[in-house]
């Protein structure tokens, strides 16, 4: 049996980059291609539309977390053996989905998580080298769970995992959510390096990663409490 594929991107205000990202994501043989337009106030809808792929619109921004749930059930809802999530604003590299679903496919693991930190020469800013190592050090303390790179957006999910796997935060907290619940439910699992490229760009587009991270620290600590 040859697995079903689905790529969900998750895709605010990138109308200058989602026309490439989708085009390389072809050029390596991937279809199912599912694009969940979060609100933008700019074309993205439009431009993805015109590329033959599956485009889903929210209509008022919700956040990368609920973008991620929207396509990863919409993609379940049409037979997925395997998702993968991938940003679309460039940074994530079509060429490393082949390694990244490959352990899956040999049922080796049921995710793997992307890493920047274990690809040889990789670029990474400074103050974004310390904001993930910190954070990888913050999801170990609180949830026991040892990962080099702790927001990484580029993650593969079989359909058990991603059926197991619950996003309820719609915004970027989802980000701690997901290894939280790799970790509670025991979902076997490991770090691939990939390749992140970062461009005027994508860094312009990036999100505020200084807010986010007391955002994210703030429920992680609700959500220990509550549990």
């Amino acid at each position: 049996m040859r697995e079903q594929i689905f790529v969900v991107i998750p895709a605010y205000n990138v109308e200058e980059m989602i026309d490439k990202v989708i085009k390389d994501l072809k050029n390596e043989g991937y279809r199912n291609i599912v694009v969940v337009d979060d609100g933008s106030s700019d074309k993205t809808y439009e431009v993805a539309s015109k590329q033959g792929v599956y485009v889903l619109r929210h209509v008022i921004n919700r956040g990368q977390g609920a973008a991620l749930k929207t396509g990863i059930d919409f993609a379940l809802s049409k037979g997925a053996d395997i998702i993968v999530t991938f940003d679309g604003d460039g940074q994530h590299q079509a060429k490393d989905i082949k390694s990244m679903v490959t352990p899956i496919i040999r049922k080796e693991v049921e995710v793997t998580l992307g890493s920047r930190f274990l690809k040889n020469g990789s670029k990474i800013p400074f103050l974004r080298r310390v904001y993930l190592k910190v954070g990888a050090y913050v999801l170990f303390l609180m949830y026991g769970i040892k990962l080099t790179d702790s927001h990484n957006g580029f993650r593969a999910f079989s359909r058990r995992a991603a059926e197991m796997i619950e996003i309820k935060a719609d915004r970027m907290e989802h980000a701690s959510e997901i290894p939280e619940q790799i970790k509670k439910k025991k979902i076997k699992f490991k770090e691939l390096p990939v390749d992140i490229k970062y461009t005027d760009y994508s860094t312009k587009h990036g999100q505020n990663y200084i807010v986010n991270a007391f955002n994210i620290f703030f429920r992680m600590v609700f959500r220990k409490l509550k549990g």
